[in-house]
C-alpha cells in the first residue's frame, strides 16, 4: 500500500536488511512512508528507506547533542577503526556507512551489512568479527595514547563471542569438541542457584581460552591499524568534515589516502554546526 518512487532498489534494502525479521522489515516500511510524509512527498524515496534502515539498525539521530572536540576526536578514531579493521580482515560484512553523529545511546556508529542471510559462521568469519570489534579501542590506544569507557559495548559483544566459540560451538584447540555452554538452575531452600555441568578447573581453562581469543585478535587489530595508519588519519579528517561517509569514500580512501573527495552535499547537520579543525598526528609515529 506504500507508494514507491522508481529508483527506489529493492534489492540494494534487501542487502541492507539481512538477518532482520519481518515485523523488522514492516516497521521499516512504515518508518520510510512516514519520513516521506513528513518531508510531503507523495512518494517514498531511496534517502527514506534508506533513514528508516539506519534508525531500525542504529536509533535516531541526535543532531542537537553537543559533544567536546576531544570526545569528537576519540570517537571519529574509534569508529575509523573498526571500519578499516573490517575492510581489511577477509571474511568480515562490508562497511556500510560510518559515521560521527550520535545516533540511539552511540556517540558515533560503524554499520557493516551482509550479503545474504547466512545461518552459520566460519570460525575465521568470527575471529575476523571479534578483531573488528576490537578495532575502536585499538584505534584509541594508537592515537590518544589512552582508552575510554567507549568500547564497552564492543567488549561484551566481542566476549560473548569468544565465550560462545569456546563453550558452545567447539572451536578451542585446548578445549577441543565438547559442548560446555548449558548451565542449570537449581532449587536450593528458599531462591536457584546457577550450577555450573563441568568443573572449576574447566571453568578456568575456559577463562584463559576466551582471554587468549580477545588478545590475540586486539593484537591483530592493532598491527593492522598500525600499517593502515595514514588511511585512518584521512578518514578522520573525512568523518570531521561530512560527518557521514559511505561505502566508496571508504573505498577510494583505500585506493589513495591523500585524494578521498567525492562530490556531494554536506550532512544538514554541519550547515548548523562548524567542526572544528582535526588535529591529526603524523602518520610515521
Amino acid at each position: 500500500d506504500v507508494k514507491v518512487a522508481k529508483d527506489v532498489d529493492l534489492k540494494e534494502i534487501a542487502k541492507m536488511t539481512a538477518g532482520l525479521a519481518g515485523a523488522d522489515l514492516a516497521n521499516i516500511i512504515n518508518e520510510a512512508a512516514l519520513l516521506a510524509g513528513r518531508a510531503s512527498k507523495d512518494q517514498v524515496e531511496p534517502s527514506d528507506f534508506k533513514e528508516a534502515v539506519e534508525r531500525q539498525i542504529a536509533g535516531l539521530e541526535k543532531k542537537s547533542r553537543r559533544i567536546s572536540p576531544k570526545e569528537r576526536k576519540i570517537v571519529a578514531y574509534h569508529e575509523s577503526g573498526h571500519a578499516i579493521i573490517a575492510k581489511s580482515v577477509k571474511y568480515c560484512d562490508n562497511v556500510h556507512e560510518v559515521s560521527i553523529i550520535p545516533r540511539g545511546q552511540a556517540a558515533g556508529y560503524t554499520i557493516t551489512l551482509p550479503t545474504n542471510d547466512d545461518n552459520h559462521m566460519t570460525k575465521q568469519k568470527l575471529l575476523d568479527n571479534i578483531t573488528m570489534l576490537l578495532g575502536g579501542r585499538a584505534a584509541e590506544e594508537i592515537v590518544i595514547k589512552d582508552v575510554s569507557t567507549g568500547a564497552s559495548n564492543d567488549i561484551q559483544r566481542a566476549s560473548k563471542l569468544a565465550r560462545k566459540m569456546v563453550t558452545e560451538w567447539g572451536m578451542s584447540e585446548t578445549l577441543g569438541t565438547m559442548y560446555l555452554g548449558a548451565s542449570e538452575e537449581v532449587f536450593l531452600g528458599r531462591d536457584y542457584q546457577t550450577q555450573l555441568n563441568y568443573s572449576d578447573a574447566v571453568a578456568a581453562k575456559i577463562d584463559e581460552e576466551v582471554k587468549r581469543i580477545l588478545d590475540e585478535q586486539y593484537q591483530k587489530a592493532l598491527e593492522i591499524l598500525k600499517e593502515h595508519r595514514r588511511v585512518m588519519d584521512a578518514m578522520v579528517k573525512l568523518l570531521y568534515e561530512k560527518e557521514t561517509i559511505y561505502e566508496e569514500e571508504i573505498d577510494l580512501l583505500f585506493d589513495d589516502p591523500t585524494t578521498p573527495e567525492i562530490e556531494r552535499p554536506v550532512h544538514p547537520a554541519m550547515q548548523e554546526d562548524t567542526l572544528p579543525e582535526v588535529a591529526v598526528e603524523d602518520a610515521t609515529e
